[in-house]
């Protein structure tokens, strides 16, 4: 495939993008869609109930979003080189302990421990990456990251099952754990840099005189004490809870509506095309309007997607439903880091975007369970559609509020 003529260039940034999206696919691959291929097999033979090794997936993610905060910090003073690097020889030992744990305890432990890893390989510091070598050409370095990084359950899934078919699951896990080794550790440590002035480059590869004069000093205590900040959280904080509420949901909603199961399963798997096919898109829209219209188009998107259920639920406009969901997912996922890395000097990312990790992770973790007690209790999917439509309705009024960036960035200005 013919690289984009942006990225035919020789500055590092690009390579350092490149070397991301493939160590994200792979971390991914293991560390998350993996799991869901053992579930069955080690319940099967350690005796652990269903909730019980869920719990456990659950663990992982309680854990890498307490862990934001501290990576947030090292990431602003010290790159993310060492801790990528330091975090994906971790994640490979866990995994390779992971294939022989014997009890729950200690299959919880090993789960707790990978979720420290998960929060320095997945993508909050590769954005942090991003955010540090590029200023004109974020938004498509994060669409590269993601686009590629988007495959990671296409690849990982049926490796994992002809692994797992071939091996039995403790060797599966074995070999996915010298897999995530093999590619992540050297790939972190040869490729990535802190900045591009360690090299000698500017941003974006451009001439010093283009590059912006050098922020402000910004103390974490004064971004949150500010309106915008907690605006803008609130309004990633709302579009995350009704997409992820959904997302869980999928299949059996679909049911509920009169799709067959199976014809359920394959929509559910389409909208992880439709999340590629999004980001796609998302890099040369992002580069001609701001951080902040891109927001408001994406939390449009998910409204109307949401919204055409409650409607009809008729074989096409089903259809659109899946389509326009799955690159609403896609493209929010570029987004938030996209705007805080706008809204903010880059050289203050990681611990900003640490902060707002923590709540977005609060509502990755409480949507699906509160979809389900609404579900309980109305006996139908649509209170849920409802209000899930209108949090996101409420995350494009609250990004509409929103002022000029306080500190160091222009989300609302219209790129060139």
């Amino acid at each position: 495939m013919k690289l984009p003529r942006i990225m035919q260039t020789h500055y590092y940034g690009w390579y350092i993008a490149l070397a991301l999206a493939i160590t994200e696919t792979v971390s991914y691959g293991v560390m998350v869609y993996a799991f869901t291929v053992f579930i069955t097999p080690m319940e099967a033979e350690l005796g652990w109930t269903r909730s019980e090794i869920s719990g456990a997936f659950s663990l992982f993610f309680l854990v890498s979003g307490i862990c934001a905060l501290p990576v947030g910090y090292w990431l602003d003073k010290h790159g993310a080189r060492a801790l990528m690097t330091a975090c994906s020889a971790g994640a490979t030992a866990l995994v390779l302990l992971w294939s022989q744990v014997s009890s729950l305890p200690q299959f919880l432990a090993v789960m707790a421990l990978l979720g420290i890893c998960a929060a320095g390989t997945l993508y909050e510091p590769a954005f942090a990456v991003i955010a540090a070598w590029f200023r004109h050409n974020r938004g498509t370095a994060m669409a590269v990251v993601t686009f590629v990084a988007g495959f990671a359950s296409t690849i990982f899934v049926p490796l994992t099952d002809a692994l797992l078919v071939a091996y039995g699951w403790r060797q599966a896990v074995l070999i996915l754990g010298a897999i995530l080794g093999a590619i992540t550790i050297p790939l972190h440590g040869l490729v990535l840099r802190r900045r591009p002035a360690d090299l000698g480059l500017a941003l974006d590869g451009e001439s010093p005189v283009e590059q912006p004069r050098p922020p402000q000093p910004i103390a974490l205590r004064q971004v949150l004490r500010s309106r915008y900040f907690w605006v803008l959280t609130a309004g990633f904080a709302f579009s995350t809870f009704s997409l992820y509420a959904i997302r869980f949901h999928i299949i059996p909603l679909l049911i509920s509506v009169g799709i067959h199961a199976s014809s359920a399963a394959l929509a559910s798997g389409a909208i992880g095309v439709m999340q590629v096919l999004g980001r796609l898109f998302f890099a040369p829209i992002e580069r001609r309007v701001s951080s902040k219209t891109m927001a408001l188009g994406v939390f449009a998107l998910a409204a109307v997607a949401l919204a055409i259920p409650l409607f009809s639920t008729s074989g096409v406009w089903l259809l659109l439903f899946v389509s326009l969901f799955g690159m609403a997912i896609g493209t929010h996922t570029l987004t938030r880091p996209l705007m805080v890395a706008d809204s903010y000097a880059a050289a203050y990312f990681g611990r900003i975007n640490s902060v707002m990790v923590i709540f977005v992770t609060a509502a990755i973790t409480a949507a699906p369970f509160a979809a389900g007690v609404l579900f309980d209790l109305s006996g139908s999917y649509q209170p849920v559609l409802l209000l899930m439509t209108g949090f996101c309705l409420l995350a494009v009024v609250l990004i509409s509020a929103l002022p000029r960036a306080p500190h160091g960035g222009s989300p609302s200005q219209t790129k060139v």
